[in-house]
């Protein structure tokens, strides 16, 4: 009985990890002959998801934090960090966002449907203390300018004037574009 005890045991202990925790690593290749590498790290224990797009001067790290319900993009060109809500009506789970990923890995699953898309625009708001949306977020936002992004429904989001966009798209399953108003250089 003992000796079952700590083979189970021993087996939670060598399993979990491999349960927890999801990593997927994709490259693709660009129309104009260069490549973009995007490794989605999941914690599933803290429900944080990180995602990394190595794409030269358009690299990009973001982090969902569902537990906060907060997502924070950091792209590298632009030495600032954008704060959003997280919509969860279009972001998927945790849960959903480990199986797509593996199955865009592994080349299963249906067909490819289109990207669900969202829209922010950067506020002039900064978001001065970082620690309310979480360590992962203040961690990745920690020592660049960080504005608050709002999401932007329908065709308004394109009249801005001039304040320029980043496109942080997440391996064909979720389309984010946040974009500069007013006071925000982009």
């Amino acid at each position: 009985m003992k000796l079952t005890i700590c083979l189970a045991a021993l087996l939670a202990v060598f399993l979990t990890p491999s349960l927890a925790d999801d990593s997927v690593r994709l490259t693709n290749q660009g129309n104009d002959g260069g490549s973009v590498s995007q490794t989605v790290n999941i914690d599933n224990a803290k429900n944080i998801a990180n995602i990394n797009t190595d794409a030269g001067w358009n690299s990009w790290n973001s982090i969902w934090d569902y537990n906060n319900g907060f997502i924070a993009l950091r792209p590298f060109a632009k030495k600032s960090c954008y704060i959003h809500r997280m919509n969860k009506n279009v972001v998927p789970s945790i849960q959903e966002l480990a199986r797509l990923t593996k199955e865009k890995k592994d080349h299963k699953g249906p067909a490819q449907a289109p990207p669900r898309s969202l829209q922010y625009s950067v506020t002039s708001t900064k978001a001065d203390n970082l620690n309310q949306y979480g360590k992962p977020i203040e961690a990745l936002c920690r020592g660049v300018p960080s504005y608050i992004a709002q999401e932007v429904q329908g065709d308004s989001f394109f009249a801005f004037g001039g304040g320029g966009c980043v496109n942080a798209g997440l391996l064909f399953i979720l389309d984010i574009s946040v974009c500069g108003e007013g006071g925000v250089q982009f």
